[in-house]
């Protein structure tokens, strides 16, 4: 009896599960990017509109509705890689010296302070799985430091649309992290001169 019942139990499935990491500017290893600029800026936790924190993929199909697929996750909290490849972008842009990131050195000086909300992050497709498209979208906010803090710049970026195949998640990672790096490039082109 215990022998039978050893071979009713199926054999453990392989996981599906695939995970991705946005891609961001190519480290050269035990290399130190050159300080180039003078402004010093600290970036705020990136802030995550609510349905893009279950840790998967999102896929939109249809105005209202969005999808989870459970077998294409996030390999880390997507804030944090959004965050990571935004200072990484910030640190090559060529006014700025320094990047410090929440929570923020005591001695560390800022001249100001970037605020990003990410409002889209998914792949989008018209039902029937035609026309599937990349989908990015954040508010930039640019604040003076210390108490008090004031509005210098906002702005709402919008990513091109890109054409993603629906169904090649490591594709979708690759065109959502081209839209982080040019959402990097907007706010270096927004941020105002040193104080």
């Amino acid at each position: 009896m215990l022998l039978a019942g050893c071979n009713i139990i199926p054999p453990p499935s392989a996981d599906p599960t695939r995970y991705y990491v946005l891609s961001g500017p190519a480290l050269v290893e035990n290399a130190t990017p050159p300080i180039s600029g003078a402004l010093k800026l600290g970036l705020r936790n990136v802030e995550l509109a609510p349905y893009l924190r279950k840790g998967t993929l999102v896929v939109r199909t249809g105005d209202n509705e969005v999808t989870f697929p459970v077998d294409a996750r996030w390999g880390v909290p997507l804030e944090q890689d959004i965050a990571r490849t935004l200072r990484a972008g910030l640190m090559a842009a060529p006014t700025v010296g320094r990047v410090h990131v929440q929570p923020f050195p005591f001695e560390g000086e800022r001249d100001f302070d970037v605020n990003v909300q990410v409002i889209r992050c998914e792949g989008a497709m018209a039902p029937g799985g035609k026309n599937a498209v990349a989908k990015f979208a954040a508010s930039i906010e640019i604040t003076t430091t210390g108490a008090g803090p004031q509005v210098v710049a906002r702005k709402l970026f919008v990513a091109p649309e890109t054409a993603w195949d629906g169904k090649d998640f490591a594709q979708l990672a690759a065109q959502l992290s081209a839209a982080v790096s040019a959402l990097g490039q907007e706010v270096a082109g927004v941020l105002p001169g040193k104080k």
